[in-house]
């Protein structure tokens, strides 16, 4: 079945283990031009350099400090003075001193661009908890302070989901809810839960995989991604916007990829002595994973499309770097998880798409987005902003599913 795969893209091989601590490499590298004098990420062009023009992300400046942990653990030299540079961001002008929280981003000029949502202020949670790991100063200010503020703000504890987004002041909530922040509040929960022994997150990442699991299966196992004040699905949002960047229309199989590796990490994790009461949530994470894939080469052209209508016909049809690394990650998970020979097969496939069609073999790192013809493109995303989805999917595909990513490379050993 493998055969025509050369060694390099086949799970377990010592190619393909050579051939992941290399692009980890070329990553961590990559970006190391990504601080701002204050600390927040710069916006990194396609050579590398910082786009200085650009915003200075919240999300991103959590996501950089976050995978230079995950560098340090592994050995590469000068994480930690870009770990600081990192805490100092999210400690400094991305943070709300007045009214808590992170701002979205902030301008050229350090000034405050967009609303505060809970996507920001997960990613400072996940943030905190790699720093906890790292023994960073900071780093429990840093992670006490993104839990109180995502609790206070976000986290509804009627509904037992996350809300998305406030005003600057948190006078007005937005009546939109998403599963998007929800994701990502599950990965920082699990994160806290592991690193800081708090089961109270990792019961309400339960939570909101229960929820996720009963809408996907009434829908065909596609993933309603927006919803009412009420959590109600809305399947027409954005109909006319269908490439937003954050709030597409349609399914998106590369959310389907990644709902599915995060059940499994949360099942795995929570029935450690139960291993049949995980089960049914695998079984859940294999329906995701196969409906997602319907996104694969389904307008005859190599490569995941970005959302498919809920008939499955493909609606935008350039391939975003990040659910091709989704994809790598959840087909090596449920390879180890089930041993069905098929997520090894399509973990090659994933493979061989990558070093052919999105790793920048010339000016380094991954392009972060390609046309229906797989030529790099600028639209959805300029440049190649970030290391997070990328370095990622070069580690979780041999590290221990049920662990936290950051966790598990600290307590693993090095590819």
């Amino acid at each position: 079945m493998m055969l025509r795969y050369d060694r390099k893209y086949q799970i377990d091989t010592p190619e393909n283990r050579a051939f992941l601590a290399s692009e980890v490499k070329e990553l961590l590298a990559f970006y190391r031009k990504f601080p701002a004098p204050t600390g927040s990420s710069y916006w990194i062009g396609m050579d590398g350099e910082p786009v200085r023009e650009q915003i200075r992300g919240t999300w991103i400046t959590a996501r950089m400090l976050h995978g230079y942990v995950l560098g340090k653990f592994l050995g590469f030299e000068g994480c930690d003075p870009l770990i600081d540079a990192g805490m100092r961001g999210l400690l400094g002008e991305l943070h709300d001193e007045v009214y808590g929280s992170w701002y979205y981003a902030v301008d050229a000029e350090g000034k405050p661009v967009g609303k505060k949502e809970c996507y920001q202020n997960a990613f400072a949670i996940l943030a905190g908890t790699s720093a906890i790991l790292a023994d960073h100063p900071d780093a429990e200010k840093l992670y006490v302070s993104a839990k109180t503020e995502y609790d206070a703000h976000f986290w509804d504890e009627e509904a037992r989901l996350a809300r998305d987004s406030w005003n600057l002041d948190f006078s007005e909530c937005d009546s939109y809810r998403g599963l998007n922040a929800n994701m990502h509040s599950v990965e920082a929960f699990l994160a806290a839960a592991d690193v800081c022994h708090e089961e109270e997150y990792r019961k309400r990442a339960g939570e909101i995989v229960d929820r996720v699991i009963g809408w996907a299966s009434k829908n065909d196992w596609r993933i309603p991604e927006h919803y009412s004040e009420n959590w109600e699905p809305d399947l027409e949002c954005n109909k006319d916007y269908p490439d937003d960047g954050f709030r597409p229309y349609g399914s998106t199989p590369g959310h389907g990829m990644e709902w599915a590796r995060l059940i499994v990490q949360w099942a795995l994790s929570t029935f450690l002595t139960d291993p049949q009461s995980a089960d049914p949530y695998i079984a859940a994470a294999e329906a995701l994973y196969q409906r997602a894939r319907e996104g694969w080469n389904v307008d005859g052209r190599p490569g995941f499309v970005y959302t498919c209508g809920w008939d499955g016909k493909p609606i935008v049809h350039d391939r975003m770097h990040w659910v091709h690394c989704e994809a790598i990650n959840t087909a090596a998970v449920l390879y180890r998880v089930t041993n069905n020979p098929t997520y090894a097969r399509d973990y090659a496939q994933y493979m061989q798409f990558l070093d052919v069609h999105l790793i920048d073999h010339t000016g380094g790192s991954w392009f972060h987005q390609l046309n229906e013809d797989n030529h790099p493109v600028n639209g959805v995303w300029s440049g190649k902003m970030d290391l997070y989805h990328a370095l990622q999917a070069m580690l979780i595909p041999y590290y221990d599913p049920s662990l936290s990513i950051a966790l598990a490379v600290k307590k693993g050993a090095k590819l």
